[in-house]
């Protein structure tokens, strides 16, 4: 349900207003990458953002790819050691949904992915095992992936992430540092392309015997990686998938 504005235990000073934006930031719930719809603190001092998952979440949630397991909202982490999602297997460090009699963690936005991304020109469906190699690191295996419905496309959703994360810094702050705590503060660049994206697909592209088909099967490719980029920002629309798009192309 989307709320105009809303106030917020993780920020309880002002009020959080809907916003919507393609430059993109991190989340001060679950400490991930956002793009798209999101909630905005009003004062003007703050930069403090939400994605829609952490800022209006469930309280509970079960999961298709977990049967026996029921995931409860919390703000940190349980416990002292470190935990990883079981979706992208990345780092949990703030907002998550936990499985106590299980141990399993997700984060807001990995536990929200759509289990099918339909734009009507192609259809993903989201895997928790798949049998063929990945599109980005050419193994199979790695956790979650979407996998198009004519089995040609392939992407853990642990390789998206790390595609973004490696991308991120270069593309909006320039090189140097690195640093994944730094993705998303200083000046913002202008954005020219996602490199490690596109290379990644026009590699594999170039497997195929002719031009032409070189040139769809990126096409195709591409597309798919759009909306699996959407998703894990947030904000699954045609909308960002075409921005993410867009920086693509260039």
């Amino acid at each position: 349900m989307k709320y105009t504005e809303i106030s917020h235990f993780s920020h309880p000073h002002h009020a959080l207003k809907f916003d919507y934006t393609d430059v993109p930031f991190k989340c001060d719930g679950c400490k991930e990458a956002g793009i798209g719809s999101s909630y905005k603190c009003t004062a003007a001092a703050c930069n403090f953002d939400l994605h829609t998952h952490c800022a209006v979440p469930s309280p509970s949630i079960t999961h298709p790819f977990y049967t026996k397991c029921s995931f409860q909202f919390l703000s940190r982490p349980p416990g002292t050691e470190a935990r990883y999602c079981n979706a992208c297997q990345k780092s949990v460090t703030g907002f998550l949904y936990h499985c106590n009699s299980c141990g399993f963690d997700l984060h807001p936005c990995c536990a929200k992915l759509p289990m099918v991304l339909d734009d009507g020109d192609i259809k993903l469906y989201l895997y928790m095992n798949v049998s063929a190699p990945c599109l980005r690191c050419g193994r199979k295996g790695k956790g979650w992936s979407y996998r198009s419905s004519c089995k040609k496309y392939n992407l853990h959703v642990a390789c998206v992430k790390e595609m973004l994360v490696d991308s991120w810094h270069e593309l909006y702050y320039g090189s140097g540092g690195g640093a994944e705590g730094n993705m998303y503060t200083g000046s913002r660049k202008s954005v020219s392309r996602l490199p490690s994206l596109k290379a990644a697909l026009e590699a594999h592209g170039n497997h195929t015997k002719s031009k032409g088909k070189a040139q769809k099967y990126c096409a195709m490719a591409g597309l798919a990686l759009q909306f699996v980029v959407s998703a894990l920002l947030g904000d699954p629309t045609t909308l960002i998938a075409g921005v993410v798009g867009t920086l693509m192309s260039k």
